[in-house]
């Protein structure tokens, strides 16, 4: 049997840290750094039992060839008592076990405790009760796994950038630094490939000692992630490769136990995906998704409940759930998301390269046609602006109407799926709140998904349609420009309202009227687009109203029968006016329909010339020529 380091017990001088340090430790009194060591400033205790530095002893047994484990700790300092921790799936705080391991003599320490868990713990971790300054140092988690299940395992993470300098610069310092410059296994066995489609980074500059950076035209996350592919096929000593956003925080010790747990994985799972969670940037604690699922309306949605990882009881939530995908079909149409997914190159060469999309459902797709096991775990993560604080209508009415369908088209990857249903919820959405750019929007993805495959199999195609969306999306002005324009036009100061008389709703027909009221008149201002193809609607609360500016906000109350819509974005603080206009909406719904009736009466074929084009648009040969690698 060999010992293999499979995670450092982790304390560090970042934002999260400084943030929601619970995160890392619950303690009652202080931790700082000090010199090459970090110091729990006792009297106190210092629970380990946490996001970052519990062990998912649950999960490493599930995905790993290993048979034990072991806690290497390096102390100094006045340790009254040292415990190991566990908890199991339903407890709210971790438990100890009697035995007290704790030092005696002054000096450093370095302990091994052998870890002693059941079937029904998920994680264990230590505790340490401090009657005084107590520092540690070197410490970490072993699995000891057969000498011949090691895996030789090269790693490239390959991301992806647009103009975002700041970001890019700083994550390839701290890569070189904290990985290719540790004393860690992975710094052997580890590269960066940075693919820049502004062509803005100094590349000879940034290049070198492990990183390489590749100048490249604007081609979205798809192309840029496809170019780092095929690098990393090129190289063909890569044996995994780790696709990662760009406008993102992470911890080097994510990208290491990422490395470590590939070496030791089983042969169950030797070709998963291990994706990491999207962590709230704004709420570091706050865990949004690690895997999606599309649901059957054609919806992206997060596998777990939220989380927040500062909670004990979330911890060991997040390690053990498991929804009921025998009751919901569509929970079994998972998929990763690029964010932080890691992605064996074997898988790579037997389901063929990602499609073309530009941005949007390139990673869903991707991971739905391959269909592997995906792999968890507390401690591999990213911080990422949370994904109402970036709206976007040109992705979200654009891109993710045709991308959905036209993928489904070519791949057959959700089943349970109907992308129709949800381009016609998201036109009906629009219609009511009275955006018809952006209802446009919706109609121009669709038909551009029935113009064939000719039209995206173009080169450039994907690049011209997205930026021409984002041109002909809803315009919305910041709430500095917008207040004398509503002073003016509708009486209201901008600077006066608080949120919650922009995102609140009333019961449609208000507040004195029963259920059986609110259903015919829901009904109504449904099959009417809010009064707009036919009908005299009565607005409740008057002709003005007050609504949330994000695309997929819905408030019928306030909508129903009004006139003229002060709209207010709290995430950007920008906003609009939008004033009720029943001939065009009749002329969008119209156009709408006559799509839905040409995509019918075409699906047949329409399907098939999409699926007879899979085996090229997914080929390393289509995609050099589309990279202009060749």
């Amino acid at each position: 049997m060999k010992q293999v380091k499979i995670a450092n017990v982790l304390l560090e001088g970042t934002r999260q840290f400084f943030m929601v340090p619970q995160l890392y430790v619950r303690a009652d009194a202080p931790v700082r750094e000090k010199g090459d060591s970090w110091l729990l400033d006792g009297p106190g205790t210092f629970d380990f039992t946490t996001f970052f530095n519990a062990l998912s002893v649950q999960k490493y047994d599930r995905y790993t060839t290993a048979a034990s484990y072991t806690l290497h700790l390096e102390l100094n300092g006045d340790v009254k008592a040292l415990y190991q921790t566990h908890a199991e799936a339903f407890d709210y705080s971790s438990r100890t076990l009697e035995q007290n391991f704790a030092p005696e003599g002054e000096g450093w320490h370095a302990i091994d405790l052998p870890i002693q868990y059941s079937e029904s713990d998920v994680i264990c971790g230590f505790l340490i009760e401090a009657a005084g300054p107590v520092r540690i140092r070197n410490s970490y988690y072993a699995a000891s796994v057969p000498d011949d299940s090691i895996r030789d395992v090269e790693l490239a993470l390959s991301t992806t950038t647009f103009k975002k300098e700041s970001y890019i610069t700083h994550n390839i310092e701290l890569v070189r630094e904290k990985v290719l410059g540790s004393n860690d296994d992975i710094a052997g066995h580890f590269r960066m490939f940075v693919i820049d489609n502004g062509s803005t980074l100094d590349a000879e500059a940034l290049s070198g000692n492990g990183v390489t950076v590749f100048p490249n035209r604007n081609v979205g996350g798809s192309g840029g992630f496809a170019y780092g592919m095929i690098k990393a096929l090129d190289a063909g000593d890569v044996t995994n490769i780790l696709l990662m956003d760009d406008d993102v925080e992470v911890s080097p010790e994510s990208i290491k136990r990422t490395y470590q747990l590939l070496r030791i994985l089983n042969n169950e799972y030797g070709e998963a995906f291990i994706s990491g969670a999207m962590m709230n940037h704004d709420d570091p604690d706050v865990h949004w998704e690690d895997v999606g699922y599309m649901t059957e309306e054609g919806i992206y949605r997060p596998y777990k409940p939220m989380l927040h990882m500062s909670v004990l009881h979330d911890c060991v939530v997040s390690e053990s759930f498991h929804p009921a995908t025998d009751v919901y079909q569509d929970l079994k149409q998972k998929y990763a998301a690029w964010w932080y997914c890691c992605i064996p190159v074997s898988m790579i060469k037997k389901n063929g390269m990602p499609l073309p999309f530009f941005v949007r459902f390139d990673d869903a797709e991707y991971g739905l046609r391959c269909k592997p096991r995906f792999v968890t775990l507390n401690g591999i993560c990213i911080w990422h602006d949370a994904f109402n604080m970036r709206y976007n209508a040109g992705v979200e009415r654009y891109q993710t109407v045709r991308n959905g369908i036209l993928g489904q088209a070519i791949t057959k990857v959700a089943p349970s799926t109907d992308f129709l249903n949800e381009i016609t919820k998201n036109i009906k959405l629009e219609l009511v709140k009275f955006n018809y750019k952006d209802a446009e929007l919706v109609c121009q993805g669709f038909e551009d998904f029935l113009r064939g495959p000719e039209l995206f199999l173009q080169k450039d195609f994907s690049e011209m349609a997205f930026m021409a969306a984002n041109k002909n999306k809803e315009r919305q002005v910041p709430l500095a420009k917008l207040r004398q324009q509503a002073l003016d036009e509708l009486g209201i100061d901008v600077n006066r309202l608080c949120d919650d008389d922009v995102q609140r709703d009333i019961p449609l027909g208000g507040y004195e009227h029963g259920k059986v009221y609110n259903v015919y008149h829901t009904q109504l201002f449904e099959r009417t687009l809010n009064g707009q193809l036919y009908g005299d609607l009565t607005p409740t609360m008057g002709q003005v109203q007050i609504i949330e500016g994000v695309g997929w906000s819905y408030q019928p109350g306030k909508l129903y029968g009004a006139n003229t819509l002060l709209v207010i974005n709290v995430q950007s603080k920008t906003g609009i006016i939008r004033h009720r206009d029943n001939e065009r909406c009749k002329e969008i719904w119209q156009r709408f329909k006559n799509d839905v009736e040409a995509y019918k009466k075409n699906k047949i074929q329409l399907e098939s010339d999409f699926e007879a084009c899979r085996s090229k648009v997914t080929s390393v040969d289509y995609w050099k020529d589309y990279l202009d690698l060749n």
